[in-house]
C-alpha cells in the first residue's frame, strides 16, 4: 500500500527537546520559523485557496492565540499552529491576513502530501488543547507545557496527553465459489443519499483487539460473519482525533440483515457493480486504498 494521505507530514516532532521552552522559544524567534493559525478546525486561506502561514513576528497573532503549539521541524523550519478559534471569524480572518476559513479535506486536492500531512495534524492538536482545558478528575483548570504537547491540572497535577480514537475499516469480501465472480460487502450509512455505498467501519472498544472490532462491526451492522481478518495498513484520522486500521476479511456467510441504525442497507458488489456506484471516490481516505486494491486484482 503507498503512503496514505495525512501519513507523512515530514516534520521531527523533537520529542526529546520539546519539555525545553528556551529551544521552543528559540525556534519561535527565527526567520524561517511558519505559524499555521487555524479558526474553528479550519485552514484560513487566501483568495487562491492557500493555505496562511504567519511569521513568527506577528504579534497581533500570537497574542490572539497565546502559546501556539510545536508541530516540529522541517529542513526548511520549525513549524508551529496556533488557535484564533476564541475571536469571531472576521477578526481571525484579519489578524491572520486571510480572505476565507475552508475545510482541510475540500483544499486537500491543491495540497502537497506534506502540508496536507500538517495540517490535518494541527487541526487535531488545537482540538485537543480546546476540549481538554479542565480535568476530567478533579475539574481543575489545565495549562500547557511541553510545546503543547502536554497539559497539566493546576488542581490535581495530574498530567494530561493527547489520545486518540483508534477506528477500524475493512473491505469484506465474499466466500470464493467456483464459477462466480468475486464480490465485496458495502454498505448505504443513515442519512446517505441513495446509491452511496462505502466499505464497513467502526470505533474500537477497550479490551479488543483489532481484529476482533473487524469482526464484531461487520456482524452487529450487515450480520455477516467474518473470519480471516488481514491488516493492510493505516492512516491518521485526526478529525478531529481518530486513526484509521484498514483491514481485508473475508466472510464465511453471505446473508445480509444491516441493523437499522447505522445502516440502511447492505449488498454484495462484483467489481464491475462497484465501479458503477463510484465507491471510495474521497482520495484522501483509506477507503480509496482499500477498495482500489481489490478492483486492480481482476484487471
Amino acid at each position: 500500500m503507498p503512503k496514505l494521505p495525512y501519513a507523512d507530514n515530514g516534520l521531527d516532532r523533537g520529542g526529546s527537546r520539546r519539555a525545553d521552552e528556551r529551544w521552543i522559544s528559540g525556534l519561535l524567534s527565527e526567520q524561517a520559523t511558519v505559524i499555521i493559525p487555524m479558526w474553528r478546525d479550519n485552514c484560513l486561506t487566501d483568495g487562491a485557496d492557500r493555505v496562511r502561514q504567519c511569521a513568527p513576528e506577528a504579534a497581533d497573532l500570537l497574542a490572539a492565540c497565546g502559546q501556539p503549539v510545536f508541530l516540529g521541524v522541517r529542513a526548511e523550519g520549525a513549524v508551529f499552529a496556533a488557535d484564533l478559534s476564541e475571536l469571531d471569524e472576521p477578526a481571525a480572518l484579519s489578524i491572520a491576513g486571510a480572505t476565507a476559513a475552508a475545510d482541510i479535506r475540500a483544499l486537500f486536492a491543491g495540497l502537497s502530501g506534506p502540508d496536507a500531512a500538517a495540517l490535518a495534524y494541527a487541526k487535531g492538536m488545537l482540538r485537543w488543547h480546546r476540549e481538554q482545558r479542565f480535568c476530567g478528575a478533579c475539574g481543575g483548570t489545565t495549562e500547557a507545557g511541553h510545546g503543547g504537547h502536554q497539559r497539566t491540572c493546576q488542581g490535581c497535577g495530574r498530567l494530561l496527553f493527547p489520545r486518540i480514537e483508534p477506528a477500524v475499516i475493512t473491505l469484506v469480501t465474499a466466500p470464493p465459489e467456483r464459477g462466480r465472480e468475486d464480490r465485496c460487502l458495502l454498505a448505504r450509512h443513515r442519512g446517505a443519499k441513495p446509491g452511496s455505498f462505502a466499505t464497513l467501519a467502526g470505533f474500537v472498544e477497550i479490551g479488543e483487539s483489532f481484529e476482533d472490532a473487524v469482526r464484531r462491526e461487520v456482524a452487529e451492522e450487515t450480520g455477516v460473519t467474518v473470519s480471516e481478518v488481514s491488516y493492510l495498513g493505516s492512516q491518521p484520522w485526526p478529525f478531529p482525533s481518530g486513526i484509521m486500521i484498514g483491514f481485508r476479511s473475508r466472510a464465511l456467510t453471505e446473508a445480509i440483515d444491516v441493523d437499522g441504525d447505522e445502516l440502511e442497507e447492505a449488498r454484495w458488489f462484483t467489481r464491475d457493480q462497484a465501479r458503477a456506484a463510484n465507491v471510495g471516490q474521497r482520495r484522501d481516505s483509506i477507503e480509496h486504498y482499500l477498495i482500489e486494491g481489490w478492483l486492480s486484482e481482476g484487471d
